[in-house]
């Protein structure tokens, strides 16, 4: 679609992130799954909008989520919205929401207690098949860029943000490279 978004979950990563950082996501080392240490996604935020900004802005329409579309269109983030400023928050349809597609009060109270949608047109998704980190991308204390397990780190060396940059752009791609890892697993 032309764009990374990252409008649901991650409220802490929502709420601290400025235009220009980079959100880099990597996978997990479950035994099921085994891409720990490998680059799914890299986002450089290019411009930061609010619920009520997205949910009418043109170029997103088609990040509102169809769930009997093909698997791309069911899984969009453009999700919350309301009739009015101030009103409640409404829920489309979507993978946040209940099994049988109404609110889901824990998500919505979850991801729109940040808000904001972090939006990036600079970025490469390789879902579950990205290259592997190199060693040598680790911050002045020793820490790798890829971090081991759940949560959120913050890195703020200037010359790893370098390093990861040259590294990211020698990959020479950007946009969406490859499917999400669940979806390589699933049956044709």
């Amino acid at each position: 679609y032309g764009y990374c978004t990252l409008a649901t979950c991650k409220p802490s990563i929502r709420k601290g992130a400025d235009i220009g950082d980079w959100v880099v996501g990597s996978g997990s080392n479950d035994r099921n799954i085994r891409r720990g240490g490998h680059l799914v996604h890299a986002m450089r935020i290019t411009e930061i909008l609010t619920f009520d900004e997205y949910g009418v802005d043109p170029r997103f329409e088609s990040k509102k989520p169809y769930r009997s579309g093909a698997r791309k269109q069911s899984c969009g983030d453009n999700i919350y919205f309301r009739s009015a400023p101030g009103a409640d928050w409404q829920q489309r349809d979507s993978f946040h929401s209940s099994p049988d597609g109404t609110l889901n009060a824990r998500h919505v109270a979850r991801d729109t207690g940040a808000n904001r949608v972090l939006i990036s047109n600079d970025f490469v998704y390789f879902g579950g098949e990205g290259p592997r980190f190199p060693e040598a991308l680790k911050d002045w204390q020793g820490r790798h860029l890829c971090k081991a397990g759940i949560g959120l780190t913050i890195f703020d060396d200037p010359q790893l943000i370098v390093d990861f940059q040259q590294w990211v752009r020698s990959l020479g791609m950007n946009g969406y490279q490859g499917a999400p890892f669940e979806w390589l697993t699933l049956r044709k």
